[in-house]
């Protein structure tokens, strides 16, 4: 929560040149505490849908122990789904329509499995677009993660993504370019994000773009805002994967390659498994393919205990960060975005720095 500027001394001047959030106290008198109202476009497919609605959920619960937040998940009519996948959207989840009648301040919008770079071919395709064209004009911020990103990118500003010959998979070292934007407040200045992606929005597309790039690294883009400065956060990596989702996903590309849908035995994610957790899963890999295993013999239990996470504490600072320029801005009717003269075009008064 920020600090209010009720006197003339001097540090609130000096810590806000420095990026730490210090409200005037006029402008701290415009403001309406509330709860937040966040929305979750949940477009994984039915094996992650569950789990990656608890990741988004509890990012959301670490952030600030102080705010009240309603969390609203929902999805997309055409990305078909089985039997049991359906039934937990049709008994906890939301309609858009429902959505767009009540408002919402922020909105998630998770990735999706399409490893074709053309993405008119996914079947969401247009109802994504429908979804994303209204959070624009209606939503006060909207947190892209991976495919939603590269979505973004084509609908709004003319980007197609570009395939990238194989899998980005893996854990891998970020740098922070702009210290001074809010959301990277408080910060490290070198961190890990895990990727799992077939397809990239290059760097020069970010720029063509006009999108402020916040976190690079030498697989690319990860963290960027539109041009205003806020109103559309993009990831392009996974920051929100539990310690052990590359390890399931490892799995899963196993299960692919037993049932012939690739033609390669996976390779292991980059810069995530020790050397003893290598050789454990090299081991599996002979007896399996020897069939002295199934698939039901991998060792996940004992491979997760070996995992470290190098990406949770930050992802949580960034995440508080984002609901903090939230609440700054947003108008206390969840219907409108921004509260009474508040700039679409600047909200948080940053161009001038």
């Amino acid at each position: 929560m920020p600090l209010i500027a009720h006197s003339d001394l001097p540090s609130f001047e000096r810590l806000s040149q420095k990026g730490v959030l210090v409200l005037s106290k006029e402008r701290a008198n415009t403001q309406t505490i509330r709860e937040l109202h966040i929305g979750l476009l949940n477009m994984m497919p039915d094996a992650a849908l569950e789990a990656t609605e608890r990741q988004f959920f509890r990012l959301i619960g670490y952030s600030n122990q102080i705010a009240q937040f309603y969390l609203h998940p929902f999805t997309l009519p055409s990305i078909k789904r089985g039997e049991k996948a359906q039934s937990h959207i049709d008994k906890y989840y939301k309609k858009f329509d429902a959505i767009k009648v009540q408002g919402l301040d922020a909105l998630i919008i998770t990735g999706a499995y399409v490893e074709d770079a053309d993405l008119t071919k996914a079947p969401f395709y247009q109802h994504l677009k429908e979804v994303v064209n209204w959070s624009y004009d209606k939503v006060t911020s909207t947190l892209c993660s991976c495919l939603a990103t590269h979505a973004v990118l084509e609908f709004l500003y003319g980007q197609k993504r570009q395939a990238i010959g194989k899998k980005c998979w893996g854990v891998f070292p970020h740098q922070v370019l702009d210290q001074r934007h809010p959301l990277m407040r408080g910060v490290d200045t070198r961190f890990d994000v895990p990727h799992s992606r077939y397809n990239e929005i290059s760097e020069s597309q970010f720029d063509a773009a006009g999108i402020k790039i916040l976190v690079n690294s030498k697989v690319g883009v990860h963290l960027g805002v539109s041009e205003d400065l806020l109103r559309i956060v993009f990831f392009q990596g996974h920051p929100e994967y539990d310690t052990i989702s590359l390890l399931k996903e490892y799995k899963r590309e196993i299960t692919v390659y037993l049932n012939k849908n690739r033609g390669d035995y996976p390779p292991f994610p980059k810069n995530y498994l020790g050397e003893q957790s290598k050789a454990i899963l090299n081991e599996f890999k002979t007896k399996l393919l020897s069939s002295e295993f199934s698939i039901e013999d991998f060792p996940e239990t004992l491979i997760a205990q070996t995992l470290n996470n190098t990406w949770h504490n930050t992802v949580r600072g960034i995440i508080n960060n984002w609901i903090g320029c939230v609440y700054q801005v947003t108008h206390e009717q969840v219907n409108k975005p921004f509260m009474d003269g508040v700039n679409p075009d600047d909200p948080l008064n940053l161009k001038q720095l």
